[in-house]
């Protein structure tokens, strides 16, 4: 090794013992005399002395000049430093190394940045220069929590006698989710790999081989459109369990979160996680995925809008659609009129609501806004009493379809909690959501889609609604939520190749077609599958999560943009025509 000790080893008990040191240089002062050096590697920062008596002139020349973000080599003695100069916020703050030998390894460049500024640049320019970005001890802090929360899912495993299987990446195109990305084989002309976009059906075949207890990391593959917690190849931890039910699935992640919460993070997790089912959380969130660090739980009013001679609130109940609304606790002085316009025009434009009521409760408990003389008097306390208002109190409400209702409501509640501070950032909680439907409306089609996968068993009580009314299927199927977030998704499959043939019905796929796409798996249902299910949880998500941070990017070492291009090395690049003729391909423009 070129070094005997890192940059954030070296402590008061090793003053007097010869060291060398190698690192980059965060910054220098020159002292007249004796150049100060800050040198840095990802275990910390030492102050480095390069002076008299320990150096000559030539070696404090050559430390005087050495750019930031150079790698040297330094050899020498470590010291106590001065009184009065002992910093106590590094962990070597007590001590020095005072150099007899400084090298330069590698000189560096101007950056376009350093790793130390506090000002950091726009994320394109971060991206470009990722290995400077990589640099910084926040990136490097994102990397090795990730590392330690893989490693300690790994570990949890392995007590639990799973066997690590790596799958094919090189698979067949099944579509029934989003894209696939294609590969095209040279040795056979016409046809395409695609890459996993989980290893589903690969774990399911275990399950069938009789390996009962699977486990793998798994890169997978989706091309859609990006946003800050998705991107195009993403990591999940992949797991699949034979002779199970759901209950048992969940309880095994129910161990992993709190191994993981407390291993990486120090914080008591109190078990088992709790749980509702979809049309709970619909109903009290709007949203599949409810954040639970904060209230502002949603409640219907509809029944009390039928009934009152507001248009707006009248006319939806008439209409048959909804009017639900949420209590925001002592809002009603921090928010100004100006700031609910704003309100207003956010679920208008975000969520397609048609507008925004609201009222604030009085000190005498009565209800005011400027809708307010639309309502008999009764009916405003009714509205009150069904929400839990008290004075001070900020009552707000959306009047449209469900759909539009949930998605308003959960972003408005998501939105006010952040700029309310209903929550610490630290906080970390932990959910199931259950009992999913098990198809949705494709609203081109028409037909039926599988909400989760086609491969997911329904509840027994509802498998009879597979013939005579699909839309009442809930199925076997099972979200963990961290703060708001898909953290994870599984199901029990469908292990009888009848229902799953008749799944595969339903989503409009004939039997010709079935057999094309899913052939091996109806095949090897009839060969003795035992019941079985599994859970995929994303690993990327659950860094970003645990880091407490809001961006994907932050926690993958070389990351796409949202436009799923690598700024760094420009990948996706063109290729030369050799290429593209040894697989018999060629490019066309198409007019979009």
């Amino acid at each position: 090794m070129l070094r005997t000790h890192t940059c954030g080893q070296l402590r008061k008990s090793d003053v007097g013992s010869p060291v060398t040191l190698c690192g980059w240089v965060e910054n220098k002062r020159d002292h007249g005399g004796a150049v100060f050096i800050d040198l840095r590697d990802r275990y910390g920062l030492t102050q480095v002395v390069v002076g008299p008596p320990e150096a000559n002139a030539e070696l404090i020349d050559a430390a005087g000049h050495v750019p930031n973000e150079s790698v040297v080599l330094i050899r020498g003695k470590v010291a106590d430093r001065l009184e009065g100069k002992v910093n106590a916020k590094l962990a070597t703050g007590e001590i020095e190394v005072r150099s007899e030998h400084f090298e330069i390894l590698s000189a560096a460049q101007t950056p376009p940045f350093t790793p130390g500024q506090s000002d950091l640049p726009g994320e394109d320019l971060r991206l470009k220069y990722r290995y400077l970005d990589l640099r910084r001890k926040e990136m490097q802090d994102a990397l090795i929590r990730r590392s330690e929360i893989i490693k300690c899912m790994r570990d949890y495993f392995a007590e639990h006698d799973f066997i690590d299987v790596e799958t094919p990446i090189l698979g067949r195109s099944t579509p029934e989710g989003a894209r696939d990305y294609l590969v095209p084989s040279r040795v056979h002309p016409g046809n395409f790999y695609a890459l996993p976009q989980s290893p589903q059906l690969y774990k399911q075949i275990l399950m069938v081989a009789g390996f009962d207890r699977y486990v793998q990391v798994a890169k997978c593959f989706r091309d859609e459109d990006l946003r800050a917690d998705r991107q195009p190849e993403f990591t999940q931890l992949d797991l699949e369990m034979s002779f199970i039910d759901a209950d048992d699935i969940m309880g095994l992640i129910d161990g992993l979160v709190a191994k993981t919460a407390k291993q990486v993070l120090g914080k008591d997790i109190t078990l088992p996680l709790p749980r509702m089912t979809y049309e709970e959380a619909m109903r009290r969130f709007g949203s599949d995925a409810p954040d639970l660090r904060f209230g502002l739980e949603i409640v219907d009013v509809t029944s009390v809008a039928a009934k009152t001679e507001f248009r707006v609130f009248r006319g939806t109940a008439d209409a048959g659609n909804f009017v639900r609304g949420i209590r925001v606790p002592g809002a009603a002085t921090l928010y100004s009129r100006r700031q609910i316009d704003e309100l207003t025009a956010y679920v208008q434009q975000d969520f397609g609501a048609k507008g925004l009521a609201w009222f604030r409760v009085e000190d005498d408990q009565t209800l005011w806004s400027p809708i307010a003389k639309n309502f008999d008097p009764e009916h405003l306390a009714e509205i009150r009493e069904m929400l839990g208002g008290e004075p001070g109190d900020l009552l707000m409400f959306l009047a449209d379809t469900w759909e539009v209702t949930c998605k308003g409501l959960s972003g408005l509640r998501k939105r006010l909690a952040t700029e309310m501070k209903l929550y610490s950032p630290g906080d970390l909680n932990c959910s199931w959501v259950t009992e999913f439907p098990m198809f949705e409306r494709d609203e081109e089609s028409g037909r039926y889609v599988a909400m989760h996968h086609p491969f997911t068993a329904p509840l027994a009580e509802d498998l009879p609604h597979l013939v005579d009314s699909p839309e009442k299927c809930r199925a076997q199927a099972y979200d963990l939520v961290i703060n708001g977030s898909e953290a994870g998704g599984g199901t029990i499959r469908i292990h009888d190749s009848k229902v799953q043939s008749q799944v595969f019905e339903l989503l409009g796929m004939d039997e010709e077609t079935a057999k094309d796409r899913f052939g091996f798996l109806l095949d090897a249902l009839r060969f003795g599958a035992p019941p079985h299910g599994g859970i995929a949880l994303g690993v990327d998500r659950w860094v970003m999560l645990f880091a407490g941070l809001e961006n994907i990017r932050e926690v993958i070492a070389f990351p796409k943009t949202q436009k799923a291009t690598d700024l760094m090395t420009q990948a996706p690049g063109e290729v030369d025509s050799a290429q593209l003729n040894e697989l018999q391909l060629r490019t066309v423009s198409v007019k979009t």
